[in-house]
C-alpha cells in the first residue's frame, strides 16, 4: 500500500484567519452583569505553544496523573486501514414522508444509530451496518464493521447520512476496519468510515484521530466532528514514593515532553492510499485566561465529495463537554479553567464554578472560523441549556454557592461584541436549593424546570435580551427531564413522578398549556409506575408526530410505548415489543409506517393500533 506523509500546514496567515472575528450584533446591549474575559488567541510560535501546554499540565498534575488511578497513556502506533475508490453521487428520487432524528435545532442534524431519507433506512447495531428498503420491507445490504468479532468488540456507533453516503462514527474499543475484509487492531481513538450505499455497502474512506469523540453536527453536506484529547505521558509509578515524590516525577515527565504529547495525530485513506498527519501548532489556539490540560479539535468533512480528506482540523487548548450547533454556528462549552475531579491532589480551581463558551462561524464549507468566546457562572445540564435566537445566545445554568453548598439557577443572555460573548441580560434566583432538570428555549420564551421535591416549570420572557423576566411558574410533583413543543401552545414533559420526599415513582408525561405565559397550566398527565425511558436522558430516543399526536418512547423492559396527545389528554395506544428479547432503542416513521430498531431486528408497525406489519430479524 502506498504511504503518503501529510505536509505541514501554513502558519501565521492561517492562524490569523482562524482567529479573526469581526462585526457586532445589532442593537445596544446593557452592561455585562457577569464580565467574561475568555477569548481565544493564537500562539506566536510552536515554542510558545509548548511552554503554555507544559505550564497547564504541570499545574494540574498530581501523584496519579490527571485523575484518580490514571497513571499512563502511552502513544500507540496507528493501525493501517485502507479504502477503495468512491463512486459518484447517485441522483436522489422523491422520497416518501419520513421522520428525522429528534435534533435540537432544525437544519443541524445530530448523529444517531439509525437514519432514514425515506428511500432507505440505515442503522448500525451489534457492529453491523444494515440498509433496509421500507417500501419492500426487505434488507438490501449490510457491512460487518468488526469482522465477526464477539460482543465485547461491538463498537458504539452513530450515523450521519447525506445522499448515497453514510458517515459512520465509531468509538474506541473495537477492531479497526481495514478494507473490505477487515482485521482487528488496537483502537487509538475514534474512527470515521465513509460508506457508499449505492450498491452493496462499501467503505470508500476512513479517518482516525487520537482522542475521544465528543459529538458532531451536519448542515447540508458538511459534517463537523468534535474530538476531545488528553496529553499522552508515560508517567512512572513507584509505590515506594509518597504523593509529593510521585507528583514531582510526573512534572519531570511533562517538562521533557514535546508537542507530540499534546497535538493529535490522524490518518485517512482514499483510493487505496494512506495519508498521515498531525494537528499543527499553527492551527492551535488558547483562551486568554490560560490553557486547558486537554485539546478540542474540530474536523470538517464534505460528504458530497466521496472522500474524507484530512478533516481540515483546528484545535483549542481548552476543555468542553457540550456541543451545540445551528445552521450557522457551532458552540463548544465546558468548565472554565482547570477542573479538579474526585481523587485529584493537584490544586483546586480558584473561585466559583463557571462555564466557558466558544463560538465558531459555521456558515460555509471547510473548517469553522472562531469568532467569539465568553463565560457564565454555573454549569450546563446539556446542549438544550444553550439556544441562539436573533443574534443572542441564551444560557441556563445551575450554580452552587461556595461554602454553603446551596444551589440556584439562572438564565443569561450573551451577545457578541467583537471577539467577546458579553452578558447583556440575566434572570437569577430560579429554584433556590434545586437544580435544573430540563430546559427548552422556543422563540422568545424559555422554559426551565428545577427540582428537589416538586417541579416548578418556570416561564421566562426573553424578547428583550437586556431584561429577561419571569412571567409565570407552575409547581407539580415529580420533574420533567425533557421538554418538547406540541402544536397549540403546549409543551410535553417526559420525566418522573415523585412522592413528597422527591423520590422517583415511575415514568410521567405531563402536557402543559403555555399559551398564557403568566399562567402555565397542566392539561393532562400520564403516569406509568416503575417505568423509566431512555428519552429522559437521550432525546434521540423520543419520537413525536405533530399531525397525529403520536408519541413513541422506549421504556423499561425493552418495549416501545405508543401514546397519542390530544387537545387535553394523553392516551395510551399500545406497546411494541421485538422478538428474541430485543430491547427497542429507536423509532421512526416512513410513509405512515412506524419502524422500530433493536439489537435483534427491525419491525414495521401500524402506529394507530400497534399492530405488527413485518419483522426483519438481523442475521
Amino acid at each position: 500500500m502506498k504511504r503518503v506523509t501529510a505536509s505541514a500546514a501554513t502558519g501565521t496567515l492561517l492562524a490569523l484567519s482562524l482567529l479573526a472575528g469581526s462585526g457586532v450584533a445589532p442593537g445596544t446591549a446593557a452592561p455585562d452583569p457577569a464580565p467574561s474575559t475568555v477569548r481565544l488567541v493564537a500562539y506566536d510560535s510552536c515554542a510558545e505553544a509548548l511552554a503554555g501546554l507544559r505550564a497547564a499540565a504541570t499545574a494540574s498534575v498530581g501523584p496519579w496523573g490527571f485523575g484518580a488511578g490514571w497513571r499512563a497513556a502511552l502513544l500507540d502506533d496507528l493501525a493501517t486501514p485502507a479504502g477503495v475508490a468512491a463512486r459518484p453521487d447517485a441522483a436522489g428520487s422523491t422520497a416518501p414522508e419520513h421522520s428525522q432524528t429528534n435534533s435540537h435545532e432544525p437544519g443541524a442534524d445530530e448523529p444517531d444509530l439509525v437514519k432514514t431519507d425515506g428511500r432507505r433506512i440505515v442503522t448500525v447495531t451489534r457492529g453491523v451496518l444494515r440498509v433496509v428498503d421500507p417500501a419492500t420491507r426487505r434488507q438490501t445490504g449490510q457491512l460487518d464493521l468488526v469482522d465477526g468479532q464477539p460482543a465485547r468488540w461491538w463498537p458504539e456507533a452513530d450515523l450521519l447520512l447525506h445522499g448515497d453516503r453514510a458517515l459512520v462514527l465509531l468509538r474506541p474499543g473495537a477492531p479497526e476496519v481495514d478494507g473490505p475484509a477487515g482485521r482487528p487492531a488496537r483502537a487509538d481513538g475514534p474512527q470515521l468510515l465513509l460508506v457508499d450505499l449505492t450498491g452493496r455497502p462499501t467503505v470508500v474512506g476512513t479517518y482516525r484521530i487520537q482522542g475521544s469523540l465528543l459529538d458532531a453536527r451536519q448542515t447540508g453536506a458538511t459534517a463537523r466532528v468534535v474530538v476531545s484529547s488528553q496529553p499522552r505521558f508515560p508517567f512512572p509509578y513507584d509505590e515506594r514514593r509518597d504523593d509529593a515524590e510521585r507528583t514531582a516525577a510526573n512534572r519531570a515527565v511533562i517538562a521533557r515532553a514535546g508537542l507530540d504529547a499534546w497535538l493529535p495525530r490522524y490518518e485517512w485513506t482514499a483510493d487505496g492510499e494512506r495519508h498521515v498527519g498531525r494537528v499543527g501548532c499553527d492551527r492551535l489556539s488558547r483562551p486568554t485566561t490560560g490553557s486547558g490540560v486537554g485539546l478540542l479539535t474540530v474536523l470538517s468533512f464534505d460528504l458530497a465529495t466521496g472522500r474524507l480528506g484530512d478533516g481540515d482540523p483546528v484545535s483549542i487548548a481548552a476543555d468542553a463537554d457540550t456541543v451545540y450547533g445551528t445552521t450557522d454556528a457551532l458552540y463548544l462549552a465546558g468548565p472554565a479553567g482547570p477542573v479538579r475531579q474526585p481523587g485529584w491532589t493537584g490544586p483546586r480551581r480558584a473561585g466559583p464554578e463557571r462555564t466557558a463558551i466558544y463560538q465558531f462561524d459555521a456558515t460555509g464549507p471547510g473548517h469553522p472560523r472562531y469568532v467569539a468566546a465568553g463565560s457564565v457562572p454555573g454549569t450546563l445540564l446539556n446542549q438544550y441549556a444553550l439556544s441562539e435566537w436573533r443574534g443572542h445566545l441564551r444560557v441556563a445554568t445551575t450554580s452552587t454557592e461556595p461554602g454553603t453548598g446551596v444551589t440556584g439557577s439562572a438564565v443569561q443572555v450573551l451577545v457578541r461584541r467583537g471577539d467577546r460573548l458579553a452578558g447583556t441580560g440575566r434572570l437569577g434566583d430560579l429554584g433556590r436549593g434545586e437544580r435544573i432538570t430540563s430546559v427548552r428555549f422556543l422563540g422568545g420564551t424559555g422554559y426551565v424546570v428545577t427540582f428537589r421535591r416538586t417541579d416548578p416549570l418556570y416561564v421566562v420572557d426573553l424578547t428583550d435580551p437586556a431584561a429577561p423576566r419571569l412571567t409565570g411558574e407552575l409547581k407539580i410533583t415529580g420533574w420533567s427531564a425533557y421538554l418538547h413543543p406540541v402544536p397549540g401552545d403546549r409543551l410535553l414533559g417526559v420525566g418522573q413522578e415523585a412522592d413528597d420526599l422527591g423520590r422517583a415513582q415511575g415514568l410521567q408525561l405531563s402536557l402543559f398549556d403555555v399559551h398564557d405565559p403568566a399562567h402555565p397550566g397542566l392539561l393532562a398527565r400520564h403516569h406509568q409506575p416503575y417505568d423509566t425511558s431512555a428519552a429522559e436522558f437521550d432525546p434521540h430516543a423520543f419520537l413525536f408526530e405533530p399531525a397525529t399526536g403520536l408519541v413513541a418512547l422506549p421504556v423499561t423492559g425493552g418495549g416501545l410505548r405508543l401514546l397519542t396527545v390530544t387537545d387535553r389528554a394523553i392516551r395510551q395506544v399500545g406497546t411494541v415489543t421485538h422478538r428474541q428479547g430485543g430491547a427497542v432503542t429507536r423509532s421512526l416513521l416512513v410513509d405512515g409506517t412506524l419502524w422500530t430498531v433493536s439489537g435483534t431486528g427491525l419491525a414495521a408497525t401500524d402506529p394507530a393500533t400497534a399492530r405488527d406489519l413485518a419483522w426483519l430479524p438481523w442475521t
